[in-house]
């Protein structure tokens, strides 16, 4: 294997990717993922795009404003400046990016992206100590912040050995904050860094861990994949599309549907920094957005709001991650409004959904198929490949793949050239992938194996039940049991009744073993920004 030129200067993302055997494998022979070995992906979604004649064409929306594609690659092409010249921002340099979702963040990553710099893109709500194992992984120097949040980046920085400067931008798109006073006096023509397609352009960090945080190494080539991959052959993207959805931005999941896709395509991204279910629905109304990304909670909530005159017409398709998609879900939205609702699975590690259903191929209950480009199979410990039916770890491998910054974890994800995601999953007779839990999920009671995600869609067949999470609890004779914790609908009661009717519900739905032998009723299930339910907050209940 051999990297391709590369542009930077600092090259500590270089010096820190993993030796070429532990790589996954990477298949990349498609035509849709032939690029130049002199590629710079912020280029190809802003500038590109003004050259093919889209410039009038509307690119984000967010806070009351318009931008359209000239407007954004002229705004870019400021910050650009600014980083350079005022910031001494070099090529390789990583920079840490904290803000909600707002066009200004959008900005300011494809600013950092075309200077020649990494980006890190953060949560919001990270607070000072888990900002500085970021800082402290990636050896960031300069971060920017919306000023609304800069607190916990500049005590951060008191600390560290690391951060040396913090910048505010103003994400409110008002241009009241230190970067974009010094932008608007700079030039909106910029010649990009002519970065390496083998650069890394971001570093993504992984949600959800304890302990120290792992980082994946994206490249420029990456970043277009998954556009060109998912985006173009799933999705269908034209310019006439207008993007929604929940997902934040600092995650690769949020950034390649709200940010990638639509920029890749010249179509417009609408972005929300409190996306609620209200909210989205607010925004498709007003600007008939035709495809949404949110978790199944939020469809469901969006579908209760149809019955008070709520108009989701606009949608063509509705995209579904990072919460496995229930039946009764798909079968519900399907019916309710005649839109596609394609579920899918993906990974910080991979940067974005690697198997989904498609528009002439979906099926309720099934997460789909691999992603044109990529493969997946189901495995044993041994990475044999189970029989068809049979549960078994996930492995997958494509355009994209597993590339953690000095990390011996490295090793446990990637085997035998494999992608394994820590997914337990089934592959039925007809090649369809269906998620059974994740691989710490899976609950074993009495030696029988018990997917936590399987008791969950048996209970919200039940109609007392508005939402559930499924954990194992220990026991003494059996090792563990079913716990379930479930959320009922107004005028279901909370009694010892109703535990006795849904256990019996799920005998008679799903194999009798698996039913909750404990249930609590609860108000709300501990859930992620992105709509995620956390298991591991229901272990501590």
């Amino acid at each position: 294997m051999r990297l391709g030129p590369t542009a930077h200067v600092d090259s500590f993302t270089r010096d820190n990717l993993p030796p070429f055997d532990l790589w996954p494998d990477l298949l990349l022979d498609r035509p849709e993922f032939q690029y130049p070995e002199r590629l710079n992906c912020a280029v190809e979604l802003t500038d590109r795009i003004v050259e093919k004649g889209l410039g009038d064409h509307v690119a984000l929306i967010g806070n009351g404003r318009q931008r359209t594609y000239k407007e954004l690659s002229d705004w870019t092409n400021r910050l650009a400046h600014a980083l350079v010249e005022d910031y001494g921002l070099k090529p390789g340099n990583r920079v840490l990016i904290r803000s909600g979702n707002n066009p200004a963040m959008v900005a300011v990553w494809l600013a950092v992206t075309k200077a020649g710099g990494v980006a890190v893109n953060t949560m919001p709500m990270l607070r000072s100590g888990e900002l500085s194992k970021v800082v402290d992984k990636a050896e960031v120097k300069l971060a920017l912040t919306d000023s609304r949040m800069a607190d916990e980046l500049v005590a951060c920085a008191k600390d560290s050995k690391f951060l040396e400067t913090v910048i505010s931008f103003d994400g409110t798109a008002n241009h009241d904050s230190e970067l974009d006073r010094i932008a608007l006096g700079k030039s909106v023509k910029f010649d990009a860094v002519d970065t390496g397609r083998d650069d890394v352009a971001l570093l993504g960090f992984t949600s959800g861990t304890t302990g120290q945080p792992k980082a994946t190494m994206h490249f420029h080539r990456d970043i277009l994949a998954i556009a060109d991959g998912y985006a173009a052959n799933i999705l269908k993207v034209t310019p006439d599309d207008v993007f929604v959805g929940s997902p934040p931005l600092a995650f690769t999941f949020g950034l390649g549907g709200l940010a990638v896709f639509p920029l890749r395509f010249g179509a417009t991204a609408t972005l929300l920094e409190a996306a609620t279910p209200p909210n989205l629905i607010e925004i498709i109304e007003k600007h008939k957005a035709t495809v949404c990304f949110t978790a199944p909670t939020a469809y469901r909530a969006m579908m209760a709001a149809m019955d008070d005159g709520a108009d989701l017409s606009s949608l063509r398709v509705a995209v579904s991650a990072g919460e496995t998609l229930p039946a009764p879900t798909y079968d519900a939205w399907v019916e309710k409004t005649g839109v596609p609702i394609l579920d899918g699975i993906g990974s910080t590690e991979m940067l974005h959904i690697f198997i989904t259903n498609s528009f002439d191929n979906a099926r309720a209950g099934s997460t789909g198929m691999p992603v044109p480009g990529y493969e997946a199979k189901v495995v044993d410990e041994a990475m044999k490949e189970v029989p068809r039916g049979t549960i078994g770890k996930l492995a997958v491998k494509g355009p994209t793949g597993c590339r953690y910054l000095a990390d011996d974890r490295q090793t446990v994800y990637v085997v035998d050239g494999w992608n394994v995601t820590g997914d337990a999953f089934m592959q039925d007779e007809d090649g369809f992938f269906h998620f059974a839990a994740r691989a710490d999920d899976m609950i074993v009671s009495a030696g029988y194996n018990i997917a936590g995600p399987e008791v969950e869609e048996a209970l919200l067949k039940h109609p007392m039940v508005a939402e559930c999470g499924v954990i194992g609890v220990p026991d003494e004779a059996r090792g563990q049991i079913v716990k379930a914790y479930v959320v009922l609908n107004d005028g279901a009661e909370a009694s010892d009744l109703t535990v006795k009717i849904l256990q019996d519900h799920v005998k008679a739905t799903i194999a009798p073993y698996k039913y909750p032998r404990a249930v609590s009723f609860i108000d709300a299930l501990p859930k992620t920004q992105t709509g995620k339910v956390q298991r591991f907050k229901l272990r501590e209940f």
